[in-house]
């Protein structure tokens, strides 16, 4: 299938475009590759200059760029937006943190002199996804190309004109042509591109399935990858949490973005002393979002992105039913034109069940009531994801000590998960390894070379 733009509220075609040839690919490769020789040279200055200029295009632009991602997605205008100015923090952060966080350094041994240098790598590929069409190539993008590498971009199928605002927006910032550059291309095209020569190192946001495809053509090739894939974040409610702000902050967090975030609340784990309040509570508030025309700004959630993603979701749904799970709200497709599902809460769910043991990527809350606090982190762990948990107590040290037994890469007290600039970003187990954003994130596409003196 080539790119297209279907808007998913009302399921028109609005743009195609067709994947390049094999002979296009190469020369953009080669073009890529030049612009790194003479990227690599230019001044932390400099780039961050472009790089600066590049966050006050977005700023300028973000309404326009809003409405093309809310168009390709189907996210609330005003979270697209949001997300554009995200993706201008980005390029400040590293604008004036870059040069900080390459700069060499000084280790004392028996030799005269030791010192540890970082260096660019040369075109670093990344393949990203649709749901944060824009922020999660800036995230890779912003700190890679600050550091002195170019990058190539194969975008989510069907998101290309967001693909194409970001080129836009490097090129209205007189970023030199090849600096980042859109590929069209298909997946056996995207395999030549991560075998290539010139290709030093590959990032990918997307699924266990194709973060396992990338890897291992990576590692057959020995080139640097980084993978941030699926998430099934527990969200952990102890007995002396503050129910409310647990319900509102639950809510946020599950059925932002139309429910379609790797890092959302997906597993909600309340000990049993405040379940009945909690669920109360917590249905009630799911009840109150509004679902509809995304551009409305009155509405707080639109329609997934893809009639697939829909049917996956019902499927998982229908399945975790038939096995003895049960629906407090919602749990079907909405009638008429659009992906929408309806905002859901499922309990007493079986373990052999979707909802217990798969990620499920929309508008859906998995509820297990549990005894104690041991319970809850046995439960949530007891997964293959391990991106992000967030834990709900009064109680701070209590929650500093059960942070240390969660396996995820990041708990959030008293908060929700979310990323951020200046935090590293990424998961263990099947979520993926390495980091992104902070001084971790620009570390992963560089050498760190070893210089000394005798």
């Amino acid at each position: 299938m080539p790119f297209q733009t279907i808007n998913p509220h009302n399921e028109e075609l609005i743009a195609e475009f067709p994947y390049i040839s094999d002979s296009e690919l190469n020369d953009k490769i080669e073009e890529a590759h030049q612009v790194y020789i003479k990227w690599k040279r230019t001044s932390f200055s400099e780039r961050s200059g472009m790089i600066s200029l590049v966050a006050e295009d977005l700023i300028r632009n973000k309404s326009e760029y809003g409405r093309i991602i809310t168009q390709e997605m189907g996210k609330p205008l005003l979270q697209s937006m949001a997300e554009v100015e995200k993706c201008a923090l980005c390029c400040m952060y590293y604008a004036a943190n870059a040069e900080k966080f390459l700069a060499s350094r000084q280790y004392p041994t028996d030799y005269s002199q030791s010192e540890v240098h970082f260096e660019p790598l040369g075109i670093i590929y990344a393949i990203m996804p649709w749901n944060f069409p824009l922020w999660q190539v800036f995230r890779c993008a912003i700190p890679a190309i600050i550091a002195g590498n170019s990058i190539l971009l194969k975008h989510a199928e069907n998101v290309p004109q967001s693909a194409l605002i970001i080129q836009k927006v490097f090129e209205n910032a007189g970023a030199p042509v090849g600096l980042f550059t859109n590929l069209f291309i298909n997946h056996k095209q995207s395999d030549l591109v991560i075998e290539h020569k010139f290709v030093k190192g590959t990032s990918l946001t997307g699924s266990e399935r194709a973060g396992g495809h990338v890897a291992a053509l990576a590692g057959k090739n020995i080139k640097r990858t980084v993978l941030e894939l699926g998430g099934s974040d527990p969200f952990i409610i102890l007995s002396d949490a503050d129910i409310d702000i647990a319900s509102k902050m639950g809510c946020i967090s599950r059925m932002q973005n139309n429910g379609q975030s790797c890092i959302a609340a997906k597993r909600f784990i309340v000990v049993k002393e405040i379940a009945e309040v909690f669920l109360e509570k917590f249905v009630s508030d799911i009840k109150t979002l509004k679902i509809g025309d995304p551009m409305d700004d009155d509405n707080y959630m639109g329609p997934l992105a893809r009639r697939d993603l829909v049917d996956t979701l019902e499927k998982q749904v229908n399945s975790t039913i038939k096995l003895g799970g049960k629906v407090l709200t919602g749990g079907k497709k909405m009638e008429g034109k659009g992906y929408y599902f309806e905002p859901t809460v499922l309990i007493d769910i079986p373990i052999i069940s979707p909802a217990y043991s798969e990620e499920l990527f929309g508008p859906v809350a998995s509820v297990f009531i549990v005894e104690n606090e041991q319970e809850a982190i046995a439960l949530a762990n007891d997964t293959d994801f391990g991106l992000g948990a967030s834990l709900w107590t009064a109680d701070i040290q209590k929650a500093l000590q059960i942070s240390k037994e969660i396996q995820s890469g990041s708990v959030y007290i008293n908060t929700i998960v979310k990323s951020d600039p200046g935090i590293p970003f990424g998961g263990i187990k099947h979520s993926g390894f390495g980091r992104e954003l902070s001084d971790f994130g620009i570390h992963e596409f560089v050498n760190t070379k070893t210089i000394c003196i005798a």
